[in-house]
């Protein structure tokens, strides 16, 4: 295998060595949230920030929003987070973006099987879950499997909204610099089984994020949407993050955008990670999502919850999501606007919609009758 495969064929799933076990529990892991170029950059010569000044290192006006962060950088604060209390770190998207891009967020991929190298290498990346594992924390990587970069543009290069569900022809592999060809790394979109135009939706960019199919198919912005009902790709994404797994031993996965997926291809690519994190000595790799939207909707991607089309078949799919709708209710009760009742109702509505399937149903099993709040 190349140091940088560019093609499935070139990727392998067999880890280097022993894993590192997962948590018992992982209810009882304190996470932190980082996003990579904004955390550390692990260099000490950086003038202090002036209040009403441009920020260190950002010209807006030149579009530079990279501010420098870096996985070594967090590997040099481990400490600092660990001294928390925190027990677990999860990263923004690491992977390789658009190099003319100012996607220093992590979410427009260009390369799914490399790492961005304005946040550092594979080796770094290996050496920070190592030093993690070392401490006793674990590491979670933020996914994304709806779309990738502005990675190619439809016909001239226009912006095309969604319209009726209509499918529009494929343009063209965005180029670093035009040619005829298209070259790696920075052109078009890698491993190079991703350069099918037939992977993509192609529907235009959603004007209406709460309509369906609408927001289902359509392009998230300029992001590039994919095909997840496509079983080909779906297997192309499975073994992608399958590779990560072996290469580095991370912890679990936390699925972007889950809203915009199906809720069968969400519980087929959880099952199969699941079951090949199971087969190398992670018995309990953590998959959890980004669902916005009320219970019911959530409710369709946890657990067994997700029915396969054409099957009498549910899979296991997400362990668990972000409580949005407690967010909203959350801010309210801390700022003196809402009354601390409106958490009890929170609890006891997710206790009664959860309570029959997945981790979420054991918690509460195991918790009925003893009041969080």
């Amino acid at each position: 295998m190349s140091a940088k495969p560019k093609s499935l064929s070139e990727i392998r799933f067999k880890p280097a060595g022993r894993v590192f076990s997962s948590p018992s529990d992982w209810r009882d892991q304190f996470v932190y949230f980082l996003l990579v170029d904004r955390f550390n950059s692990g260099k000490s010569d950086i003038p202090p920030f002036v209040p009403g000044s441009t920020p260190t290192g950002r010209n807006d006006e030149e579009g530079e929003k990279w501010q420098g962060g870096t996985l070594k950088g967090i590997a040099e604060r481990l400490d600092y987070i660990r001294g928390l209390g925190c027990t677990a770190i999860w990263l923004s998207p690491i992977f390789k973006n658009r190099r003319e891009l100012n996607t220093y967020h992590g979410y427009g991929i260009q390369d799914f099987l490399d790492i961005d190298p304005r946040l550092g290498t594979l080796k770094d990346l290996q050496a920070l879950v190592k030093k993690a594992h070392r401490m006793g924390m674990y590491v979670i990587l933020d996914i994304v499997l709806n779309h990738t970069g502005d990675n190619w543009a439809y016909p001239g290069d226009y912006r095309y909204d969604y319209y009726g569900g209509q499918r529009f022809p494929f343009g063209f592999w965005r180029e670093v610099t035009p040619g005829s060809v298209i070259e790696w790394p920075d052109d078009a979109v890698w491993p190079v089984e991703f350069q099918n135009p037939g992977w993509y939706r192609r529907k235009g960019e959603i004007r209406s994020w709460d309509t369906f199919p609408e927001a289902r198919d359509g392009d998230f912005c300029t992001l590039k949407e994919l095909d997840t009902s496509n079983r080909s790709l779906l297997r192309a994404l499975i073994d992608v993050h399958k590779y990560w797994i072996a290469v580095t031993d991370v912890d679990g996965y936390r699925l972007d955008a889950v809203k915009h997926l199906e809720e069968s291809s969400t519980a087929i690519f959880c099952a199969a990670i699941r079951e090949y994190a199971q087969s190398i000595g992670k018995k309990d790799f953590l998959l959890f999502g980004e669902i916005i939207g009320d219970d019911r909707f959530i409710d369709q991607y946890i657990g067994r919850n997700a029915r396969i089309p054409g099957t009498n078949e549910r899979f296991p799919s997400l362990d668990a999501a972000l409580d949005f709708p407690l967010w909203g209710i959350l801010e309210g009760v801390i700022k003196g606007f809402t009354n601390p009742a409106e958490l009890r109702k929170r609890y006891e509505g997710f206790r009664e919609l959860y309570s029959d399937h997945g981790r979420a149903g054991e918690y509460f099993g195991r918790q009925r009758g003893q009041p969080l709040i």
